[in-house]
Parts: structure tokens; sequence; C-alpha cells
């Protein structure tokens, strides 16, 4: 009896279309990094003047943040009422929400109030995608080509990070308002090819529409956007503080958020159909897969904020490029941290789905601790080949990490809960990165707050600047001076414009102090003490997920109630019931209309099944656990709840 496959002719145009998705979701959230400065600009606005820093800050996290509250609830309810008509709705509205960030009508803050919102509703479209994407392609490519697929998806939403900041900087270059364009004709595009492309797979065991968890949704997204918004409101100066984490309004933004998360752990367990699927950690593979993953992001999500900085305010000046030029130079200089990933992720994705996810995640990510490793050795005026190789080792360690990880985590997740699933694995990852330019970006402005000041103080009296405006600069909180190399100007001669001082200056002193020079050589010690902090935290977040992504486990692929496997000759006989053949993607299945006869290692009514050594047993992987009769239970893990009826 031959399988019948239902996905193999267009699951490779599923693969290009979600592919597509989730490169330009990621892409938009590095892309208005390096277009802040023209963006800022054409809406004249300075976001460092006193009360703008929060619209700088929201311009750079809320994308991240709002991902990070909605991609699971979005993922439920794909589940619920189908994965791909979320994402296609998905693609309508990041598309809209591009659309309408072009076309700004006001100015100033008015201004910076209309992106933010509008990047917030396109943060919506993006999360609808990303929560998805990765279920779909689970749902549509057997478990020996999952590996391959995500693998590839993963490494776009990689790269798609990291190429951001260079189309950032050249499209910002012919308008600021190109940053938005260039997603609309790839989302018009996307949204009628995902529209004539994609089908909604026939599923029994979908959960009831109606029991939508409400109490479940309202306290996690409420909780951990509090705990989200505290960590960006905290890197604010306050007072007479560097940063406001002592500030009433962080504190209870904080404390409130936990106290909601915990009040959500507790409605999750209570709750039998819940949005946040607590039942799936005791998948270990699906568990440890999350810790490493969370681990990963939190030492990668800062990276890349604390890498633009070191160049932006101190490599480049010192090799000539002129602090209006060094937003694109930046993007430029850290091509070789994509190119690792998009050497290493297909590859190991591939090599994943024959030798298993364990082996090369857990190898990657000792290849990405010792990379910080690297980094932390390296003095402040680098040579660009040690920093290049440097880079691209860890991105090839991210890599080896990102594909087989994902294949991991999806396999071991039953059908019906792909959804939710995906889009708690991409909760963790997105809530990382946000709490890893929080937690890193603290650090490095604690180190800096304890040496910057009197550095600064110095070097201007030196060069002729009074007393006391060297004071008022130099007491200025060291954010000021950061976000000032972020946005591409010279921190300094930003700084002193509001004084006056300059025109009182010499020639020479004036072009010393906002010379190229100047300000890198003030801040280049503190600035390393504090990078060598970042870099150590990195290094030991890398070995904790090299440590969960060895606990995973062996190979587990959790099988579809709905996928066929191959058939061994004279199985029926054993089975007392009228026999269907069930369609799915490349593997044939018996039902009985109560439960399916997997050859590869089920039990039938507490017998053991012949032929499991039939062709395509081992291309199919272990499958589940066998601790007891089979049924249409999940597996070893015990049953899940809003599974399919038995």
């Amino acid at each position: 009896m031959a399988a019948v496959t239902k996905h193999g002719d267009r699951r490779w145009a599923v693969l290009a279309n979600t592919t597509a998705a989730v490169f330009m979701s990621a892409l938009d959230g590095s892309i208005v990094l390096i277009a802040l400065p023209p963006i800022f600009l054409g809406i004249d606005l300075d976001p460092l003047a006193p009360g703008n820093v929060s619209y700088l800050l929201w311009m750079i996290m809320g994308y991240r943040l709002v991902q990070a509250v909605l991609v699971v609830p979005l993922g439920r309810l794909g589940d619920m009422f189908g994965r791909v008509r979320i994402y296609n709705a998905g693609f309508v509205v990041f598309t809209v929400a591009s659309i309408l960030l072009s076309f700004d009508p006001f100015h100033g803050r008015s201004a910076a109030m209309w992106l933010i919102g509008w990047r917030v509703l396109q943060a919506v479209g993006g999360s609808m995608l990303a929560a998805n994407s990765a279920a779909i392609l689970t749902d549509v490519f057997p478990p020996d080509q999952r590996g391959l697929a995500l693998g590839i998806n993963q490494v776009a939403a990689l790269a798609g990070q990291f190429i951001g900041l260079v189309a950032g900087g050249v499209l910002a270059v012919l308008d600021w308002r190109a940053v938005f364009w260039v997603n609309v004709p790839v989302g018009v595009f996307g949204t009628i090819w995902a529209y004539r492309t994609l089908r909604e797979p026939e599923r029994r065991d979908r959960p009831e529409r109606g029991r939508f968890d409400w109490w479940g949704n309202i306290t996690f997204s409420v909780g951990l956007g509090a705990v989200l918004i505290a960590v960006t409101e905290g890197l604010q100066p306050y007072k007479n503080h560097a940063m406001a984490w002592s500030s009433p309004k962080v504190l209870v933004l904080l404390i409130g958020g936990v106290a909601l998360l915990a009040a959500f752990v507790v409605i999750e367990k209570r709750f039998e159909s819940p949005m946040f699927e607590l039942s799936l950690f005791r998948i270990r593979a699906f568990s440890a897969g999350n810790a490493a993953g969370l681990a990963v992001s939190v030492a990668r999500g800062g990276l890349q904020f604390m890498l633009i900085i070191w160049l932006q305010g101190i490599w480049l000046p010192l090799h000539g490029y002129d602090f209006d030029d060094t937003p694109f130079w930046a993007g430029i200089y850290l091509l070789p941290l994509t190119a690792g990933v998009l050497v290493a992720g297909p590859l190991s994705g591939f090599l994943s789905d024959r030798s298993g996810a364990r082996g090369l995640a857990t190898t990657g990510m000792l290849v990405f601790a010792g990379s910080f490793v690297g980094l932390m050795l390296l003095p402040v005026n680098f040579s660009y080949w040690a920093f290049g190789l440097l880079i691209t080792v860890n991105g090839i360690g991210a890599g080896m990490f990102a594909a087989p990880n994902s294949s991991s985590i999806m396999s071991s997740v039953p059908a019906h809960l792909r959804g939710v699933g995906s889009g708690m694995r991409s909760t963790f990852q997105n809530a990382g990165g946000a709490l890893s330019i929080g937690l890193f970006f603290s650090l490095m402005v604690a180190g800096l707050a304890g040496s910057l000041p009197g550095a600064f103080s110095a070097g201007l009296r030196a060069e002729g600047v009074s007393a006391d405006v060297a004071q008022q600069v130099g007491s200025l909180p060291p954010v000021a001076s950061l976000f000032a190399a972020v946005l591409g100007l010279n921190p300094v001669e930003h700084l002193l414009s509001s004084t006056g001082t300059l025109d009182d200056l010499t020639p020479d002193h004036r072009a010393t102090v906002t010379g190229r020079e100047f300000f890198p050589h003030l801040i280049s010690t503190p600035f390393h003490d504090g990078l060598v902090v970042v870099f150590v935290a990195s290094a030991l977040l890398g070995l904790i997920a090299a440590a969960a992504s060895a606990l995973r486990g062996a190979h587990h692929v959790e099988r579809d109630p709905l996928e066929p496997v191959p058939l061994a000759v004279g199985l029926l006989e054993s089975v007392p019931a009228e026999p269907v053949l069930l369609e799915a993607s490349g593997r044939d299945r018996v039902g009985t209309g109560a439960a399916g006869v997997d050859v590869a290692g089920a039990e039938v009514a507490g017998a053991e099944v012949p032929g499991a050594d039939s062709p395509g047993a081992d291309a199919a992987g272990p499958g589940p656990e066998a601790s007891g009769p089979a049924g249409p239970g999940p597996g070893a893990t015990g049953p899940l709840r809003g599974g399919p009826p038995g």
C-alpha cells in the first residue's frame, strides 16, 4: 500500500513563505536601530533632550517587548482557530502598519508617539507571524526533514536581525521613511502568496474554540509587560541617579509584574485549556531546550547593542570614521556575525535530522561561550581580523545551536499544541533578548558611573573648558553619552553645544574636544572594564545553555495523531476494527477510529507490534517512549490537557 503525501508538493513553498515572514519580522526589530538618527532628524526631535529619552528607548525596545508578550496568546489562538488563519492575518497587519509608519503627519513628540504606536501594531503583526510559522512548518514537514526546515527558518530570523543593521543604514541615507517602505512590497506579495499557498490542515484534535483562557492571557500579558516596561524605564536617568531602578514607578512595575506572573502560574494549573501549557515542561526535550534557548537569548540579546556602542563610540572614530558615518559602518563590520549564522544554521539543521539535536546544540553553545572569552581578551582598539574572526565564531556557535534546538523543541510537542509550543519558545527568546539589553546596559552604565564623570571633567578642563561647565557635563548620566554614540552623534560636541562653551574655546582646543579621538580616549578604560563584566556574564550563560542542552535527552519525536507511518504487511490482522488510511506529511498511519497503530515501536492493546524494523521506522525517529499501552495521548510524559479524545 503506497503512502499518500498530503503536503509534499507544497511544503517547500510553505518553507519559503514562512522564512520570508520571519526574516521580515526579525529585520524590523533591528532596522530602526541604525536608522534612528535620520528618523529623529526627520521628525524634528532631539531624543537626548530632557524628557525625550523615553521616546528613544521605546523606539529601540518597544517592538521586542510587544513580541515577547503576545507570541504565546497568538500561538494559542492559532491552535484554536487555525494557525494559517492567524498567520495570514499577521501578514496583513504587519503590512498595514508599515504603510502607516511611512506617513507620519506630525512633528516633534507627537510624531514620535505616532511612530511608537504604529510600531506596536507592526509588532502585533510580526508576533502573529512568529508565533505560528514554526508550528506550520512542523505540521507539513516529517520528523526527518524538520531540522533542515526549522534550521533555514531560524537562520533567516537570526540573519534578519543583523542584515537589518546594514539595511537601515543604506535606506536611511535615501529617506528615513524608506526604512518602513521596504516592508510594503514584501508584505503585499507575502500576503497574497500565503493566501494562495498555505492550507489549514484538517485536525480532529483542535482545542474547543469557546475555551479561551482570558484570565491567563490578562495576567500573563500585563505581568510580563509590566516587567519589561520596568526594564525599559529603568534605563533612564532618575533625579541624581544614573538610572531609574530605585524610582517608585519602576519598583511598582517590577513588583506588580512579578505578582501577576505568580498569579498566572496558579491560574494555568487550574484551567482546563490553559494558554501557557505548563504540562509541556514535563517533556524533557521541551523544558531543556527552552531553558537553553532562554540562556542564549539573554547572552546574545545584549551583544548586538554592546558591539554597536563599542564600534560607534570608540573603534570606528579611532580609525578615522566620522561619528555621522559610524551607524552604517558598524552594520558593515558586524556582517561576519551574520555569515557565521548563515553557514552553520542550515548545515546543523540538516545534520540534526540524522544525528539528533543534543550533540550539535551542546557543541554550538561551547563554541559560543568560547567566543566571549576571546572577545573579553581583546583590547579596546583591536585589530579587526581578530574581532571579525571571533564574531564569526560566535555566529557559528549560535547557528549550530539554533536549528537543532528549535527542531528538538517543536518535534517534542504534541500536534494539537504546536501553536502554543511555538509561542512559548518565541516568548523565551524575545523576553530573554529584551531582558538582556536591560541587564547588560545596566551593568555597563553602572561601571561607567563610577569613573566616567571624573575622566570627562578632567579631560575638558585640560582643553580650556571652565571648571563649572566641565563639572556640569561630567555629572550628566553616562546613558546620555552612550545613546549619543548609538545615534551617530559626537557625544562631547552634543553635550557642549547647549552650553555655548565651544564658541569660547581656541580653535585648537575646539578641534581637540570635538575631534574623533577625544571621546574614545576618555571612555576607553571604563568602557572596557564594563565589557569584561558583560562578556563574562555571556560566557557563563553560554555554558549554562550547553549544560541544559546536554540534559535534553535522546532524540524525541512526538507523533501527530493524524500523521501516518509506513504499514507492515499483515499488521491489519492484529487490529480488530476496520482500518482507515489517513493522509499526512509523507507517512501512513492506520486508524481504528479510536487509536492509531504506530509501526515504529508502539503497542496495541498491550501487545508488541511486529514490524518495528520495517523500512522507515528509523527515519521516523524513536517516537515517544512507551511506558504503557499506546493511546491517543502524547506519550511518555503523561496525558496533556486539551488533547484529542481517547
